[in-house]
């Protein structure tokens, strides 16, 4: 197996882009990461797409062939890959592996989501859980993550403030990038007293309905150095199962995909949670933010909202979290988060990141989580290969 490199990365504005169309988002990402990695359209040897639901939100099915067309890539080999709101981490995944194979090299890894051209996105959302024993039953996304949060609540003490401040500190990071779709500061009492939507999660709790698409291009580590003086490695790619219904759970509280893919991924990467610098992870609701500090292992269960209060997670704290704004701010268009998380890492360890720039960072991680656990996919990168 090869070793693998990014020398190209791109992100849309997210946000509700009524001018943009779903063939005009995927374009503009593709041809910005194509750019920024200074290769041609004839190098490009396959890519890979991730998407949700694009069936549902704009009427459109056989998306690959339509965006390998409109990007005017024909013949090149171009697959869909579906994971929900892991759709992108997995579309990543499968770039890497084309890759490291051998099979191709050089392929981009793209996503997009168009969300905000149907009435009601919460149906179509909803595919993501289990239909019979959940979405049928009128269970959506916010009512699932809010019995995960009052469960975590009961068995650690874990407080709404705690909760909120995840937020606040997506925000204030979210402030700095100007591909955001919410870059403005809030406030704990903000959070709390916005809108409820299912209790204890209120509007500000969780993530929007969002736009937006991301691309990064990948060789073999070898070759890189042909393309850009400053190629990002892949030291780890891992991806785990878990039950896609919250009923089926041995503990409401914790993510066991989200678990095993990063204790594989530090093993691949021959790291330990200390050797971080910052991680981009999957904060479709605050709750979920929480939970990722825990399951990561960044801080013990029970006490990732101990670890957010203290100020820990922040940029300058002791493992940063979500210098993009995350999903909850920056947006989270489905079939594009695991891309843009991969993006963020990339553009913050070359240190091209800005006024959210994490000071020294060398390794950085993207955790992407489909529905409330049934698939996750963690990736680690770095400056060098070791």
């Amino acid at each position: 197996m090869r070793d693998v490199a990014i020398i190209g990365v791109s992100q849309t504005k997210f946000g509700e882009l009524w001018d943009s169309s779903f063939r005009d988002l995927i374009a503009e990402a593709g041809l910005k990461a194509v750019i920024d990695a200074e290769v041609e359209g004839d190098d490009i040897e396959a890519m890979y797409v991730g998407n949700m639901s694009s069936g549902l939100f704009v009427d459109q099915e056989h998306i690959a062939a339509l965006i390998s067309d409109h990007m005017g890539l024909n013949p090149i080999p171009t697959t869909r890959v579906e994971a929900a709101c892991a759709s992108g981490g997995l579309a990543l995944r499968q770039g890497i592996m084309a890759v490291a194979s051998g099979f191709h090299d050089v392929v981009i890894s793209a996503g997009v989501e168009k969300m905000t051209d149907v009435v009601d996105a919460t149906p179509a959302i909803a595919t993501a859980s289990d239909q019979e024993w959940e979405a049928q039953q009128g269970a959506t996304f916010p009512s699932l993550y809010a019995m995960i949060a009052k469960r975590h609540m009961y068995e650690y003490g874990t407080t709404r403030e705690q909760l909120a401040q995840f937020s606040v500190v997506n925000h204030k990071n979210a402030k700095n990038n100007p591909n955001a779709q919410f870059p403005f500061e809030i406030s704990v009492d903000k959070v709390i007293n916005s809108t409820m939507v299912a209790d204890p999660l209120t509007l500000l709790d969780c993530s929007p309905v969002s736009d937006g698409a991301a691309a990064v291009v990948m060789v073999p580590a070898e070759d890189a150095k042909k393309y850009t003086d400053t190629p990002i490695y892949v030291r780890a790619s891992a991806q785990a199962s878990g039950t896609i219904a919250l009923h089926n759970r041995k503990d409401l509280t914790t993510i066991d995909s989200t678990k095993v893919a990063s204790r594989k991924a530090y093993e691949m990467a021959g790291v330990t949670t200390k050797d971080i610098d910052l991680a981009e992870v999957h904060d479709c609701f605050s709750i979920n933010g929480l939970l990722a500090v825990e399951d990561l292992g960044f801080a013990e269960k029970g006490k990732g909202g101990i670890a957010i209060e203290e100020g820990q997670t922040e940029i300058d704290g002791d493992f940063p979290i979500n210098p993009s704004g995350g999903l909850k701010a920056r947006g989270h268009p489905l079939g594009a988060t695991g891309i843009a998380q991969a993006a963020e890492v990339v553009w913050q360890l070359r240190g091209d990141a800005g006024k959210r720039q994490v000071d020294g960072a060398e390794i950085g991680m993207t955790h992407n989580v489909g529905g409330t656990g049934g698939t996750a996919a963690v990736h680690i990168f770095g400056r060098d290969l070791e």
